[in-house]
């Protein structure tokens, strides 16, 4: 199977949180694939169950060329190496990774849906988004990112922060 250009977004909010994202794109680049380019960090508070702490989140996109259910499981599998564990809908984590686009497929399955069904609603998956693919059309949407964070009705500030 041929290399693909895979969208990842990161996020944690527990623990140290710079160094949980600096160890999830290492275990990406050993073994989803070769990390090309990332975003810098981005602080926001909490989206969907909002009493919690703020987040830090970042994009990166790396070439792979797993198929869609086994870059779930890989990624699945280095949440839970880095500690994560499922408990509640939107609730605090370790870390989280998930799958924004896998170049421009569409992908409709029980457990995994492509492009993430929010991208749209959330600034804090945008802003770094933009940053790094401001020129990227969403494939069902048919926007560039930058246009959908301009149409983005999310409140919740984001914060661009200096180190990546």
């Amino acid at each position: 199977m041929s290399e693909k250009n895979i969208v990842l977004l990161l996020g944690a909010n527990l623990g140290d949180k710079e160094e949980t994202l600096r160890n999830a794109v290492i275990e990406i680049n050993e073994g989803v694939g070769e990390v090309v380019s990332i975003s810098h960090f981005y602080e926001t508070a909490a989206w969907g169950k909002e009493d919690q702490p703020s987040y830090y989140n970042q994009v990166l996109v790396c070439k792979s060329s797993l198929d869609p259910q086994n870059l779930l499981k890989t990624t699945q599998n280095i949440e839970q190496k880095l500690g994560r564990v499922r408990k509640e809908k939107w609730g605090a984590r370790i870390i989280d990774v998930d799958i924004l686009f896998i170049e421009r497929e569409k992908i409709s399955e029980e457990n995994l849906k492509v492009p993430h069904p929010f991208i749209q609603e959330r600034r804090f998956t945008l802003e770094p988004l933009k940053e790094i693919l401001p020129h990227f059309v969403h494939p069902v949407l048919n926007q560039t990112l930058s246009d959908l964070l301009l149409n983005c009705k999310d409140p919740l500030p984001v914060k661009k922060l200096s180190m990546k």
